[in-house]
């Protein structure tokens, strides 16, 4: 992933509701939501949500599909997995580790000073 994508993606997630949005769909897994059901979890009105599916959309992080008269909503997970790994991959002096390997990384528990 280059710079560019990655402060667009993290740009999209910098915003409550499409964080919220985005991790709803990441928990709904492959068979996404239609946009009626996000809205009425999460309690955003039609065109507020609208507009952060659009921006999410932009950066990537999430794809639509039209089914019957639904439009569904799905995380991308290649971009979602691209994104940790650019974030992580200086982790640990460049060592390889996974996000949840983080837990058993001494260094990642140190303070900064």
């Amino acid at each position: 992933m280059e710079n560019k994508s990655a402060v667009t993606a993290l740009a999209a997630l910098a915003q409550e509701s499409r964080l919220a949005v985005f991790r709803l769909l990441v928990q709904a897994g492959p068979e996404g939501l239609s946009a009626g059901k996000i809205g009425e979890a999460l309690g955003i009105a039609p065109s507020s949500l609208s507009f952060h599916m659009k921006e999410l959309t932009h950066a990537g992080l999430v794809s639509s599909r039209q089914e019957s008269r639904y439009v569904i909503y799905t995380a991308n997970f290649h971009a979602m997995n691209e994104l940790i790994g650019f974030l992580t991959e200086n982790c640990c002096n460049g060592a390889p580790c996974a996000p949840g390997a983080l837990a058993d990384c001494t260094r990642c528990d140190e303070p900064v000073t």
